[in-house]
C-alpha cells in the first residue's frame, strides 16, 4: 500500500464549492506560517540539534500519538516516554507505530504524519508491520542530511514567527543567542507562563516563590513584592522578544480580593497553611493581577483553561506530567471572567485571548462576549479538538455571532516539530472550505472570501499577537 496525499482532501465534497475551496487554497497556501503559541524547545533552534532518530522526532514528542497507542495496549516507556531508548529500542517503538497504524484511522493524527511522511521525507509506504523498517531507515537517511536541522526546516517551512513556551524564571539564553544571529531570518520569541507560580496551594508554590526572588532579585515575602517580582520578570520577558503570557488553570476565574485578605492568604501561603479554597480564591486574584498588567506592558493575554492534569495517578507518578493523560472538563465563562471584563474588557492596551476544550461555550458564551469586548478574542479549537470536524465547528459556531476578526487566527498548540506545517495546512484547507460555503450560498463575495483567507491566516495572528 503506498500513500496517496489528494490534492482535495479536507475539501468540501460538492463539486461547486469544492471549485471554490480549491482557488481560496490556493490563494494561501504558500503564505508564511505565524505559530504564537507552541512547545517546540528554544535550545533546538540556538543550537541547532540533530534530530536523533525517527522515533524521538516523530513519536515521542507528540502526546496526541502516544496517548493513542497507549490506550491501544503500549507501553509509554517503550515509545520513549520518560526515558532516552536504544537505537533498537527506537526502532522498535517505530514498530510499534507502524503495527497500530488502523488506530489513526479518521484522526488528525494521521493527516499529520501521512503529510509528513509524503511531503518532507519523500516516503509514500504506508506504515505497516512490513514497511516499518523501511520507512525508518528512509527517515533516518533523511536525517543525515545538513538540511535536516531546526534551522534549515524552519526556513523550508515558512515559519517566519514561531514561540515557545517558558518558565518566568528561565534565563532565556536561548532566546538571546538565537536574536544574535543576525543571519538568522525566522523570529523566535517565549512566551511568559507563569502556571506554577498562581496556585498557593500547590506543594510546589513556595520553592518556585522562592526562586522568583532570587531571579529577580525582588523579595517575594509578602504579596506586594510577588507582584513586582511578576512584574520585573514579564520586563525581562518582553525585552527579549516576548510578545504573550499564557496562562492554563481548572477554571476562568477572576474573582478579585480586598487588599487585605489578598495579603493574608498570601501569608497563609508562603507559610504552607492555606486551604485548596482559599488557593483557588487567591490564584483568580493573581490571574486578575496579570491582566491588569497586561493593560500596562501591552503583552498579549492568552488563557487555556478546564484540562485536569494528570488524571491517571499511576502514569504520573510514573512518567510525570504532559505525557497524554490530561483530560478536558466542562468551563463557565461569562460569570467567571465578568469581574476581570469589568475592569479591562474595554481597555484599549489588553488584548486578552480565551481557549477551551469545552464546545458548548462556543456559542452560548464566547462569541457573545467576543462581539461586545473590544478586548476579547475567542482562541481556535485546540488540543483535543484540534482536529477537522471540530474547526468546522468552531467556524459555524462563532462566525454567525462574532464574524471573523475576533478570533484569534490558528496556534498548533505542538512540540512535534514537523507536524507544525501539516497542521497550519488543516487549517488553511478548513478555513478556505468554510469560507467556500459561503460564497457558495452567496453570503459572501469571492474576493472577500479571499481577503479573510488571507487575514487568518497571516494578519490576524500578527495583529492579535502584536507581531
Amino acid at each position: 500500500m503506498t500513500l496517496d496525499l489528494h490534492p482535495d482532501r479536507l475539501l468540501p465534497t460538492d463539486p461547486t464549492v469544492r471549485d471554490i475551496a480549491r482557488e481560496l487554497y490556493a490563494s494561501v497556501a504558500d503564505l508564511p506560517i505565524i505559530s504564537p503559541h507552541g512547545h517546540v524547545p528554544p535550545q533546538w533552534i540556538a543550537e541547532d540539534v540533530a534530530f536523533r532518530d525517527p522515533t524521538s522526532l516523530l513519536i515521542t514528542p507528540d502526546h496526541y500519538i502516544t496517548r493513542l497507542l497507549h490506550a491501544s495496549g503500549v507501553d509509554l516507556a517503550d515509545l520513549g516516554v520518560g526515558t532516552e531508548l536504544t537505537p533498537d529500542g527506537a526502532r522498535k517503538a517505530f514498530h510499534l507505530l507502524c503495527e497500530n497504524w488502523a488506530v489513526f484511522r479518521g484522526t488528525p493524527m494521521r493527516y499529520w504524519l501521512e503529510s509528513q511522511l509524503v511531503e518532507v521525507f519523500g516516503a509514500y509506504l504506508e506504515p505497516s508491520a512490513t514497511s516499518a523498517d523501511a520507512l525508518y531507515d528512509r527517515i533516518s537517511t533523511w536525517i543525515e542530511q545538513p538540511t535536516s536541522r531546526p534551522r534549515a526546516l524552519m526556513q523550508q517551512f515558512g515559519i517566519e514567527f514561531l514561540a515557545t513556551t517558558d518558565d518566568p524564571c528561565d534565563d532565556l539564553a536561548h532566546h538571546r543567542r538565537i536574536a544574535e544571529d543576525a543571519a538568522f531570518g525566522p523570529r523566535v520569541v517565549p512566551t511568559f507562563r507563569p502556571d506554577v507560580y498562581l496556585e498557593p496551594a500547590q506543594p510546589r508554590w513556595v520553592a518556585a516563590v522562592d526562586r522568583l526572588a532570587e531571579v529577580s532579585g525582588v523579595d517575594t515575602g509578602d504579596y506586594a513584592g510577588w507582584v513586582a517580582a511578576m512584574e520585573n520578570r514579564r520586563a525581562y520577558f518582553a525585552e527579549h522578544g516576548a510578545v504573550s503570557t499564557d496562562h492554563s488553570h481548572r477554571d476562568l476565574g477572576t474573582e478579585r480580593l480586598p487588599d487585605e485578605q489578598a495579603n493574608e492568604l498570601y501569608a497563609a501561603a508562603r507559610a504552607g497553611r492555606i486551604s485548596p479554597a482559599d488557593g483557588d480564591r487567591l490564584r483568580r486574584h493573581m490571574v486578575d493581577e496579570m491582566a491588569r498588567m497586561a493593560t500596562e506592558d501591552g503583552l498579549t493575554m492568552t488563557l487555556h483553561p478546564a484540562v485536569h492534569r494528570n488524571h491517571h495517578g499511576p502514569t504520573f507518578e510514573r512518567f510525570g506530567a504532559d505525557v497524554g493523560a490530561d483530560i478536558p472538563i466542562g468551563v463557565e465563562v461569562t460569570q467567571a471572567l465578568a469581574p476581570l471584563l469589568g475592569r479591562y474588557g474595554t481597555h484599549p492596551n489588553l488584548t486578552l485571548v480565551v481557549f477551551t476544550i469545552d464546545e458548548t461555550v462556543y456559542s452560548r458564551e464566547l462569541a457573545p462576549l467576543a462581539a461586545f469586548y473590544p478586548s476579547l478574542r475567542i482562541g481556535v479549537p485546540w488540543w483535543f479538538i484540534d482536529a477537522p470536524d471540530a474547526i468546522r465547528r468552531f467556524r459555524a459556531a462563532v462566525s454567525e455571532t462574532a464574524g471573523f476578526t475576533r478570533t484569534s487566527g490558528f496556534i498548533d498548540d505542538t512540540r512535534a516539530f514537523l507536524s507544525i506545517p501539516a497542521r497550519h495546512d488543516m487549517s488553511r484547507r478548513l478555513d478556505c472550505s468554510h469560507l467556500a460555503e459561503l460564497v457558495a450560498q452567496h453570503r459572501l463575495g469571492l474576493d472577500e472570501a479571499a481577503e479573510t483567507a488571507r487575514y487568518l491566516v497571516v494578519d490576524q495572528p500578527r495583529d492579535v499577537f502584536g507581531i
